[in-house]
């Protein structure tokens, strides 16, 4: 990898980068997949890792990488013969490769992933240094890969490339990306972070052996919240049920007080179909103070994920199995008890998200925003 300081897109707020995080939790699966084919010597050229956002993709990646990195082939048995196969992915942090990874001065490595906005390389340096992205991945960058395959080939040793995340190559790019999967550099591995594989090349996907992670469940959570130094805060029940079990969204509900948004939230539903409207008030004037942009966003993620639980509820007859919030289970089976509440709840959260979207994009007051989609839930509780 060049020496440049490289920005950090990828990194959620409040949380280590993922090449800083040692361990991955709740993925032993995916893990005895990937050590299996190793040590069988199967090891494919390029690897999709899949699954939702905020599961540990790009922590599995750089833990691969680590591993792959450290543990080269064996070239000669020696004289007492060849070393037992490694039993876990681990890699000690003190390891010379770990310490260069962190450092992002690993000659094995090569990291892609969106460059800084500009026409001419210094433009691009000068725009990483600041923080100003590229909306996708260019073929420029990929060009650089391909540099970076011909200058290493040299020592014979492994060489892994990341490519954070595959969705955010554009045509030229995918296409860069698709020919080094068909003709694969000698002693390279690919891998490739994926969170929608269906919107890949059907040929990329189909040249790669795929991994998917799942979602984390309380206990995951809660270890790898603690991993990441991150105090947890509230029902770890409920978080996993509101972050779909990704850390990455589990961070975002804690640093902006998720579980007590969706906690009023629930209890301003409460009183359907006849309004709290001081509570309903207090929640609209929350969402227009100065400054609470991202509160209010998430404040209507929760809305729609409410009102997807309500859908759902009505569908299967049953409240989901873990509540995200004190009441909300009888609140559901009160408020959806059949499959034809469930269809008027699905058509409801459609037209508050289109109302919302259609709100937000011609700046309507946010006050005036939530209290419309709070009115609107109350038409469909009255029926």
């Amino acid at each position: 990898m060049s020496d440049e300081i490289l920005p950090e897109p990828d990194c959620v707020e409040g949380a280590p980068h993922p090449r800083e995080t040692a361990r991955l939790i709740g993925q032993g699966a995916a893990e005895a997949e990937f050590l299996d084919a190793f040590n069988s010597g199967r090891l494919h050229h390029g690897w999709l890792i899949t699954g939702p956002r905020g599961v540990g993709k790009a922590t599995f990646a750089w833990r691969l990488a680590r591993f792959l990195l450290a543990n080269q082939e064996v070239q000669d048995d020696g004289l007492f013969g060849a070393p037992p196969p490694p039993a876990s992915l681990d890699v000690d942090p003190e390891h010379p490769v770990s310490r260069r990874i962190t450092a992002l001065s690993e000659p094995g490595l090569f990291l892609l992933r969106r460059a800084g906005v500009g026409t001419t390389e210094n433009e691009r340096q000068k725009a990483f240094a600041e923080g100003r992205f590229s909306s996708d991945i260019r073929v420029h960058d990929v060009r650089d890969l391909g540099k970076f395959i011909h200058l290493s080939s040299a020592d014979g040793g492994r060489r892994v490339v990341i490519v954070d995340a595959a969705d955010e190559l554009n045509t030229q790019a995918a296409n860069a990306i698709l020919k080094m999967l068909e003709e694969p550099p000698a002693r390279t591995v690919l891998l490739l972070v994926s969170h929608q594989p269906s919107g890949l090349l059907p040929t990329i996907r189909s040249r790669c052996r795929t991994l998917r992670l799942v979602p984390l469940g309380p206990e995951d959570m809660a270890n790898a919240l603690d991993q990441a130094g991150i105090a947890l805060e509230g029902d770890p029940l409920a978080l996993a049920e509101l972050s779909g079990g990704s850390v990455g969204a589990a961070v975002r509900l804690l640093n902006l007080g998720g579980l007590k948004t969706y906690a009023d939230l629930v209890g301003l539903m409460e009183s359907l179909p006849r309004l709290d409207r001081g509570r309903a008030l207090k929640l609209a004037e929350a969402a227009a103070m100065r400054g609470a942009e991202e509160r209010r966003d998430l404040l209507f993620s929760l809305t729609d994920l409410f009102m997807i639980r309500l859908a759902r509820t009505g569908a299967t007859g049953y409240p989901p199995n873990a509540e995200a919030a004190p009441g909300e289970a009888a609140l559901l089976s009160r408020l959806a008890p059949d499959p034809q509440r469930a269809r008027a709840w699905a058509d409801c959260a459609q037209e508050i998200g289109a109302r919302a979207r259609h709100g937000r994009a011609v700046n309507l007051d946010p006050a005036s925003l939530v209290l419309d989609t709070v009115f609107r839930i109350q038409q469909t509780a009255k029926g």
